[in-house]
């Protein structure tokens, strides 16, 4: 049954009201979001950082949760490394767009970076160049694209370094994900229906300039492959679809040499789920039982088994237009949720702005009888990337909109960080703006966040 956009609300509205009285000692429901600003009983620690990539700038922003502030940008433009007019962001004092920029001959830079995702030891990142069709790796302790080099032509209205191409991969990289051991990454390449299997340890040549091939080969899958996501024993791969209703099984066969040599296992059928055939995103749970799915054009989440035959354990409708973006687990003593951040902008937002929502399913709720049973806004428009501490009490959520005129940060993109102690009643700690990055020819403006990851460097991944 096809559930209305209005009945969705109603639903939620209801589902934040039983929450409420299951949590009373609080005093409020999620959607009152109000600001815990200034209490440090989270779990942030020093040198935590949340990892942000902005596909419309091309940058990516790094966020202190200490301060819920911005502590760098990252460049991954080839702007300013030149004196000369070809190469600046800015001509005769006129700042062209964007896309016009990356369209010149001469730039080398990213294009259009989106998908990003942490190594087993969080100490780097891989992120996704979906035009320039190639992945970059960042120290995440370090904050720096590896393979950067000096830049002959440094001086005072030029960069010091050189960005560095990364790895090609081939046509749409959409999402990175790396292998359990850390010794491969698997990059969906949309646009040529299968996986470029990269090899890290080449893959750290290659961006540094060697002439050496990181890709050790590809997978051939179904079309449109979005991501893989691993069991967490690393031995099975789910590949799902952003242009048929299917999922895509295959055995890793992890061999000696701790590189995959993938079997497929099954193809499911998820039409029934996901009639359109557009499902960006997917997450295992922490305890490793389940893999959730976001039908972004289907407006519904749905969870299979790991297990046996890999079969449906739920399937959650979001409401007409919810637009479901990407998923994040938490469990902690006072509950256990799965979170979906919504597309789709309401009014009558905090403050009377727009913003997105982010829908709460209970999970510790039977299996087959799990549903939304509350939201809160996300205090932005158009919600995508989010991303829990390792103590799952802070969350923080990327958007791909900028703030309304008339807003504190109209005109910014913003991220929003949310104290969830308690997983049913989120509590609004910050909206941070990202800023520019600063070149030498003027400001370029951190804009359209995807993907999102927080991350501790050297320490073990704590999400399935």
């Amino acid at each position: 049954m096809k559930i209305t956009r209005r009945e969705a609300l109603v639903t939620m509205g209801a589902g934040v009201a039983a929450a409420a009285v299951g949590h009373a000692a609080h005093g409020q429901t999620a959607s009152q979001d109000q600001s815990r600003a200034g209490d440090d009983s989270t779990g942030a620690k020093a040198g935590d950082r949340v990892l942000i990539c902005n596909e419309d700038s091309c940058t990516l922003t790094v966020i202190d949760p200490v301060r819920n502030a911005v502590a760098e940008t990252i460049n991954l433009t080839s702007f300013d490394e030149d004196p000369r007019p070809p190469f600046r962001f800015a001509n005769a004092g006129v700042i062209p767009t964007y896309a016009a920029m990356v369209g010149k001959a001469l730039y080398h830079g990213g294009i259009s970076i989106h998908g990003g995702a942490p190594s087993p030891d969080q100490t780097l990142a891989a992120v996704t160049g979906r035009g320039s069709s190639n992945v970059y790796l960042i120290d995440m302790q370090r904050l720096r694209p590896l393979g950067n080099r000096p830049n002959p032509r440094a001086g005072d209205a030029t960069l010091p370094e050189c960005v560095t191409s990364g790895v090609l991969v081939g046509r749409e990289p959409h999402e990175p994900t790396w292998s359990r051991n850390g010794q491969e990454i698997w990059v969906a390449l949309r646009g040529e229906d299968r996986f470029a299997l990269v090899d890290v340890a080449l893959a750290k040549r290659e961006s540094a300039g060697e002439n050496v091939r990181a890709v050790r080969g590809y997978l051939p899958t179904l079309n449109g492959p979005a991501q893989a996501w691993f069991s967490q024993d690393g031995a099975v791969a789910f590949v799902i679809s952003q242009k048929v209703p299917m999922i895509e099984v295959f055995d890793t066969n992890i061999g000696s040499d701790g590189f995959s040599n993938p079997k497929r296992r099954a193809l499911i059928d998820i039409s029934a789920q996901d009639p359109f055939g557009f499902s960006p995103f997917q997450k295992v749970t922490r305890d490793g039982a389940e893999m959730w799915v976001t039908h972004k054009i289907a407006d519904g989440v749905s969870a299979r088994s790991i297990a046996g035959d890999h079969g449906l354990l739920d399937h959650v409708p979001l409401g007409e237009k919810a637009r479901p973006n990407h998923i994040e687990f938490v469990e902690n003593a006072k509950g256990k949720v799965i979170y979906a951040s919504l597309g789709r902008v309401d009014d009558g937002g905090p403050g009377g702005v727009a913003s997105s929502r982010i829908a709460i399913i209970d999970r510790a709720a039977p299996m087959g009888a799990r549903q939304v049973v509350g939201s809160f806004f996300s205090h932005g428009r158009e919600s995508h990337g989010l991303w829990t501490n390792p103590e799952n009490d802070l969350l923080y959520v990327a958007h791909e909109q900028d703030e309304l005129p008339g807003t504190p940060n109209e005109g910014q993109t913003v991220c929003s960080a949310f104290d969830v102690s308690d997983p049913f009643q989120p509590r609004f700690v910050a909206q941070i703006p990202l800023g520019t990055l600063a070149l030498p020819s003027g400001g370029l403006r951190n804009k359209k966040s995807i993907n999102l990851v927080y991350y501790r460097p050297g320490s073990p991944m704590h999400s399935g």
